[in-house]
């Protein structure tokens, strides 16, 4: 496995658990259910110390929460920025 591969599975890890994020925020599982509640255990203590300074300096808009989005954008700039340096 090359670095560039290395990184791209890093960072599709990273995006699914962002998206599981995203979902499990509508959807609101109990944190307590034998089954959801390691899930979102795991799920919330990655992505939210990332999202949590953006989401303090963007607060929601009209109840909305864009920081996962802000987020994925920044991700996705590291992403490339990283292969691009390692080419």
């Amino acid at each position: 496995m090359n670095l560039v591969s290395l990184i791209n599975a890093l960072f599709f890890i990273f995006y699914v658990l962002l998206f599981a994020h995203i979902i499990l925020s509508w959807v609101r599982p109990s944190p307590y259910h034998p089954v959801w509640g390691p899930i979102i255990r795991l799920v919330n203590g990655v992505i939210d110390p990332i999202v949590m300074p953006v989401r303090r300096l963007m607060p929601p808009m009209g109840g909305l929460d864009f920081s996962p989005m802000v987020i994925l954008l920044l991700a996705r700039l590291l992403q490339g920025v990283l292969i691009n340096l390692v080419r």
